[in-house]
């Protein structure tokens, strides 16, 4: 059976390790200067049984530490934590020694050792020093290891925000989407002029939009929503009554951060998997709801080949992203007739500039 000892950063075994064979030793010299080597029986029972004691005193120190971690986990209650540690090993040190070296007299009598109150003295100072020392250094480590923890989840984070800006960059310059949007002006100017300028400053909208998403990890929900209706603006006059948009964001909630393009992403999932048309249409419903979460809801009526292009791909990297944040986004399970996914908006904490 494998005993599993109380951690506080990991490195409590391998810093025990070292620690108590070298203050044993010390504790043997300082205290048998002549017993100590007078032979190989003096040596391996007094290096026995101070590596036992010292061992179990280290692993009660380390107990209690871990105690107090619990009980004052955060980072600002530091102070408070170191204080209460070594103020318990202080009293801890001195019990530990008072009662060890008066029982060496009862225990090794054949060495002639006799306690005195300067071998307490000594003894206490050196320990509990000590034991201040590996206090900081194991509080230290557990620093060092947030640190390093910290930064990888900053460098992932920063890993899938260039995805997500690949994944808008391919926007930008899919064929497809833009072939059609140019398309689609080249009819209009010939049939509606008026319609035709509202369309290229709705496609020039888009476009800054996409082109300035690097600028900022977040945007208020506002923001993107604006974006949202001038692209689907541009959708709308390819795909007409086959693309229904319902939006019903509470006003308390525009004022919330959103990754820039997630309802892009979301949108261009569900024209990827679904067949859409006038009796048919795919319609797509955003709305907010009481707990800070957005609600994204669209039909489903899969098609039979997908096509090349991968926006499934683009929610995986959005559910990353939004995970790395701290939130997740929840993809339901669809059924036959609707698809959900909700996303979590982020309270703002700092103005967020509009940019459309």
């Amino acid at each position: 059976m494998k005993v599993k000892l109380p951690a506080y950063n990991g490195k409590d075994n391998l810093v025990m390790a070292i620690v108590t064979p070298v203050f044993a030793f010390t504790f043997n010299y300082y205290n048998f200067p002549r017993q100590y080597f007078a032979s190989t029986f003096n040596f391996l029972v007094l290096s026995i049984s101070t590596l036992f004691a010292f061992g179990a005193y280290f692993i009660f120190c380390g107990a209690i530490a871990v105690q107090v971690k619990k009980r004052f986990p955060n980072e600002r209650q530091i102070s408070m934590r170191l204080s209460l540690s070594i103020t318990c090993f202080l009293l801890l040190t001195f019990l530990f020694l008072y009662l060890y070296l008066n029982k060496l007299e009862d225990w090794f009598s054949f060495l002639n050792y006799h306690f005195v109150e300067t071998d307490l003295a000594w003894n206490y100072v050196s320990l509990a020093l000590l034991n201040i020392f590996i206090t900081f250094l194991m509080e230290g480590i557990v620093q060092y290891n947030e640190w390093k923890k910290s930064k990888e989840e900053n460098e992932k984070l920063s890993i899938a925000y260039k995805k997500s800006q690949l994944n808008g960059l391919k926007s930008q310059v899919n064929p497809h989407f833009l072939f059609n949007s140019l398309n689609s002006l080249s009819s209009l100017i010939q049939e509606d002029e008026n319609e035709a300028e509202t369309f290229l400053n709705e496609m020039t909208k888009v476009y800054r939009y996409m082109l300035r998403n690097d600028e900022d990890p977040m945007v208020t929900l506002e923001t993107e929503l604006k974006f949202i209706r001038s692209y689907t603006h541009i959708l709308k006059a390819r795909y007409g009554d086959s693309l229904q948009l319902k939006i019903d964001i509470a006003d308390h909630s525009k004022a919330n951060l959103i990754a820039p393009l997630t309802l892009q992403v979301l949108i261009e999932n569900a024209f990827s998997q679904n067949i859409m048309s006038k009796a048919n249409p795919l319609k797509i419903a955003i709305r907010s709801d009481d707990t800070d979460n957005l609600l994204f809801r669209n039909t489903v009526n899969p098609k039979s080949i997908t096509e090349a292009i991968d926006f499934e791909s683009g929610l995986d990297h959005l559910v990353k992203k939004y995970q790395l944040l701290g939130k997740n986004v929840l993809v339901n399970e669809q059924n036959i007739t609707c698809r959900s996914i909700t996303i979590p908006l982020i309270l703002k904490e700092k103005e967020v500039p509009d940019e459309l």
